[in-house]
């Protein structure tokens, strides 16, 4: 049965967001809000864990890459390869509700990157719960968007994402209602600007 923690979505309250990592940590599958919608995420390298989440999209290795979820662009630095001008585009898109596929360095796991481009997917969502989450466990969250099978859009209402994903998750932060859309996804990683999902971002400026 999955615990369900409130966090307050302007000042989120450092004890239960340390409850929320020490579960992380110990490797739970948590649904966390974002600044699109909810997402599903766990532990860099955790393999289980990982697997789990596939299990819960019905998605397989082919189908779907996870994304790191960072706390700044400091950070994107460990797990990208980032010229001057994709900095520039992320500098000025982020935070915000888009998700961003790059060339991946060395630092991220082969299974969590397209197996054929050798890219990944780095994301800085602009909301205080995952900003606060990020300081404290200090290193990114692997996540996928929590888009459930046979369904359009993501659930919004975390007490009743708690009720269907009860016996499969181990942990739901409630930090209200959330968005029905995903990030915007744009490859950067050959060049132009490639917008691979249309979502919550505007994304005119790459078309």
């Amino acid at each position: 049965m999955a615990f369900l923690i409130s966090i307050h979505p302007q000042n989120p309250q450092l004890r239960l967001v340390r409850q929320a990592i020490a579960a992380i940590r110990d490797g739970s599958v948590v649904v966390y809000p974002t600044d699109s919608s909810y997402a599903l995420g766990c532990l860099i390298g955790d393999k289980e864990a990982m697997e789990r989440i596939r299990r819960i999209r019905n998605v397989d290795v082919k189908q779907h890459n996870f994304t790191l979820v960072c706390r700044d662009l400091s950070e994107i630095a460990k797990y990208a390869r980032v010229d001057n001008s994709q900095y520039r585009t992320l500098k000025a898109f982020t935070p915000g509700p888009y998700t961003f596929l790059l060339e991946a360095t060395r630092e991220v796991p082969k299974r969590l990157q397209n197996p054929k481009r050798r890219t990944i997917g780095i994301r800085v969502p602009d909301n205080a719960i995952v900003s606060t989450l990020l300081a404290e466990l200090g290193e990114p969250i692997m996540s996928s968007t929590l888009l459930l099978p046979g369904e359009a859009e993501t659930p919004t209402d975390p007490q009743e994402i708690k009720e269907k994903l009860d016996h499969l998750v181990d942990l739901v932060i409630d930090g209200g209602i959330g968005g029905i859309e995903p990030s915007s996804v744009v490859d950067l990683s050959s060049g132009a600007p490639v917008i691979v999902r249309r979502g919550k971002g505007d994304v005119t400026a790459f078309e």
